[in-house]
């Protein structure tokens, strides 16, 4: 008896220690859960509410028509794709060749991608802004070329994660044993095992375009946080509204991204097993 009540001590404690931080989960992710949705609660109620104090799909209905905001949308777009592109072609190489080449230079990597954090964009912009040429300035892509400078912390990071999650040198030394040159090297089989940090690079610079307001105010372009600035002085409902259904919009993108990462992970695992 003195045995198994001995047994019966010994397995508790540890039985306690797990669902401990089970509740500990619980409770920061109901906390994390409020902190978010109920600011979000607040506005969607604020957007569908009308100035009778009952709920109308006004704001919902009339976004379309308003004045600049079919331009200032598209306009986002444009700046999101070129930002895109602009920061995947230039630091996708760059982060693999220090992976490859020059591992010493890391930390003065990590380093220099951190400045866009300390420096602040209204420093950034005004500077560009006197340094630019005049045709530079008067396109809107110049604001593609500051964002990529913005992103750098961002997007370094995620590929830089990745890369640390492969072996790298193996997998390119394979490639160039069988006769790959650097091309196909990068393509078939560096970018298809950085799938992960590269969705998440993209994600994230998506989501600082999209969202960005400083830079394109100072550029005097009306991008879509301009436009919500501009017009919630006319009505404060159809702005909370575009603020809403900008973050929802952000939020199913970076669910879409994430959920077609892990389907096809799952794919490849499955390849694998077979």
């Amino acid at each position: 008896m003195m045995v198994e009540g001995l047994e019966d001590l010994a397995i508790d404690p540890p039985r306690r220690r797990r669902r401990r931080p089970r509740l500990w989960r619980f409770v920061v992710l109901v906390l994390a859960g409020a902190y978010f949705l109920i600011p979000m609660y607040a506005g969607l109620r604020f957007a569908f509410s009308d100035n009778a104090g009952g709920y109308s799909l006004y704001a919902l209905k009339a976004i379309p028509s308003q004045v600049g905001f079919t331009d200032a949308f598209v306009l986002s777009l444009k700046l999101a794709a070129v930002t895109l592109v602009l920061t995947l072609v230039l630091m996708v190489p760059t982060t693999i060749y220090v992976h490859l080449r020059l591992p010493r230079m890391r930390r003065v990597m990590e380093f220099i991608t951190i400045l866009p954090i300390v420096i602040p964009p209204i420093v950034l912009i005004l500077g560009v802004l006197r340094a630019a040429p005049l045709w530079l300035k008067a396109s809107p892509y110049l604001l593609s070329l500051v964002y990529v400078i913005l992103s750098m912390p961002f997007v370094y990071r995620s590929l830089d994660s990745g890369l640390a999650a492969i072996d790298l040198k193996t997998l390119v030394e394979a490639s160039r044993s069988l006769g790959g040159n650097w091309v196909k090297t990068l393509w078939r089989v560096v970018l298809p095992n950085l799938r992960a940090g590269l969705l998440s690079a993209a994600v994230l610079t998506i989501a600082l375009v999209l969202g960005e307001f400083t830079m394109a105010s100072l550029d005097l372009w009306t991008t879509v946080p301009v436009w919500i600035y501009q017009f919630q002085q006319t009505d404060g409902h159809i702005a909370t509204m575009v603020s809403m259904l900008s973050l929802i919009g952000t939020w199913l993108l970076i669910t879409v991204i994430v959920s077609l990462d892990r389907s096809e992970s799952r794919r490849a695992r499955r390849r694998t097993g077979a």
